[in-house]
């Protein structure tokens, strides 16, 4: 009911949930008499997405049909930063070397993070010409393709993965213009032109071997 924090679970949701460094949707799940603030997604062991918030108005019960809706301004922020990750990456291993692994990522929709291996700080005539690759491959306005595929042809075409991750027999590739190839379950633009401006903030040491 009204002013209730409670968790939805529908038969088939638009909303992303929280996964690979990438944050949660939020947005508003709705019917005919109530109006649910969808304010985190997670999905559980079974496979079911847990839409996280509070009821403003009215109230909800099972089986009721609803109207769903992600906050889209949100998301395509989310997305750029998403997309902006794997030129990052990319950009990373053309400059410092194929030793480079993502060890980790926060994906939000204002910044992102990208946790990586390497063995020293970086210095600043490097860390110039990474951002220098990542915003030469976002004004090349490469298209963005995701595309679901056996898992030995992604590897063919050289899509890089996560090493701790396991896939199964069919992955989603990520393919930006054949100039990152990745696999990855998350949003992305269409083009990586639309990434915008990319600025890298601060670079540091967060364990052993990993920047």
């Amino acid at each position: 009911r009204e002013g209730d924090e409670g968790i939805l679970v529908l038969d088939q949701s638009p909303f992303y949930a929280e996964m690979g460094g990438q944050v949660a949707d939020r947005g508003s799940i709705k019917t005919a008499h109530g109006d649910f603030e969808v304010t985190d997604v997670q999905k559980n062991k079974a496979g079911k997405f847990l839409h996280h918030g509070v009821v403003r108005s009215g109230s909800f019960a099972v089986d009721d049909e609803v109207n769903s809706a992600v906050d889209d301004e949100r998301r395509r922020s989310i997305m750029r930063a998403h997309s902006a990750t794997h030129l990052l990456q990319k950009a990373l291993k053309t400059v410092l070397g194929d030793h480079v692994e993502q060890a980790g990522s926060l994906v939000e929709p204002d910044r992102l993070r990208f946790d990586f291996t390497h063995f020293s700080a970086i210095s600043e005539e490097d860390l110039a010409l990474i951002e220098k690759y990542v915003n030469r491959s976002i004004l090349e306005g490469y298209p963005v393709v995701t595309k679901e595929m056996p898992i030995a042809e992604a590897k063919a075409m050289g899509a890089m993965a996560l090493f701790s991750e396991k896939y199964g027999d069919v992955v989603r590739v990520v393919n930006m213009g054949g100039y990152s190839i990745e696999l990855c379950g998350g949003t992305h633009l269409d083009n990586t032109a639309k990434v915008g401006a990319f600025r890298i903030k601060s670079e540091n040491s967060i364990a052993s071997g990993v920047r």
